[in-house]
């Protein structure tokens, strides 16, 4: 469900944090500081809050436009470094015992709820839902994130925030697959979360 109108929604930190070290590695840092200024966004703090959606979308978008043999591999690592953050600061270390020890099916319940109560700071005015758990596949409809048309699925960090959170908790071989992208003209970006085997 979106908390906020668009011209006031915000994202979480990270979505840009765990960007830059990445980028520094990628490109530089001077490079990096270029991007983030031809994108116009100031790079925040380390303790930042929540971050207005509009940054965080020009951010994401100056990486594929910028760099569109990169950033599917600069995001995914992104995105990684995103749930690492999630799993040690944000999931409370009870929560994380639960859901590791209920059958996976269960914890895949329990995280994807979790992951509901909490969209807000990832989707921003974007709506999130779960749509079914057989295989699980949730959707972020209006995905603030991929508002730009590409010709192949472009939420490379969303995937990768899910498969990072899902394979420390449920399924140590995960593998999450965006089947439908806002960027391709889909109504919205709908992933796959399921056990290679």
């Amino acid at each position: 469900m979106a908390a906020l109108t668009q011209d006031r929604a915000r994202i979480g930190p990270n979505a840009i944090l765990q960007h830059l070290p990445v980028l520094d590695d990628a490109i530089g840092e001077r490079l990096r500081s270029a991007l983030l200024h031809r994108a116009g966004v100031a790079e925040p703090p380390a303790d930042a809050g929540m971050l207005p959606e509009d940054e965080v979308a020009r951010l994401h978008h100056a990486v594929r436009l910028f760099l569109p043999d990169r950033a599917p591999d600069i995001q995914r690592a992104a995105g990684l470094a995103t749930g690492d953050y999630i799993l040690a600061h944000r999931i409370p270390r009870l929560a994380k015992w639960l859901i590791r020890v209920l059958p996976a099916p269960l914890g895949a319940r329990l995280l994807a709820l979790a992951i509901t109560k909490h969209a807000w700071t990832f989707a921003g005015s974007g709506a999130f839902r779960v749509l079914g758990y057989g295989p699980l596949r949730v959707e972020i409809r209006d995905n603030p994130l991929a508002q730009h048309a590409a010709e192949a699925p472009i939420c490379h960090w969303h995937a990768a925030v899910f498969e990072r959170l899902f394979d420390a908790l449920v399924w140590p071989d995960v593998h999450v697959v965006e089947e439908h992208c806002t960027a391709m003209g889909a109504p919205a970006c709908i992933f796959r979360i399921a056990p290679r085997t």
